[in-house]
């Protein structure tokens, strides 16, 4: 999905695909947590420890722009995502 985005410019525009349902939007929306998934926090930090160490992926610019407009985004909330 990220690879498909291709460029942190180009994630507004795919958040409005899912919106209009023409695209899937992965790693939102898990059956048991209705609320941020607690393990995300975890993976997060140590995430950013060993991009400290091994460097950063362009992909992971993506995805943390894809999580934080998704976290604000009213559509997201409603559905508790």
């Amino acid at each position: 999905m990220l690879m498909q985005i291709g460029d942190v410019s180009k994630v507004p525009e795919f958040v409005q695909k899912v919106k209009e349902k023409k695209a899937l939007q992965y790693g939102f929306g898990h059956r048991v947590y209705k609320n941020y998934d607690p393990r995300a926090r975890i993976v997060k930090g140590l995430s950013e420890e060993t991009f400290k160490i091994l460097g950063r992926d362009p992909l992971i610019e993506i995805a943390l722009e894809l999580e934080k407009i998704s976290l604000s985004d009213e559509y997201f909330k409603k559905k508790n995502l």
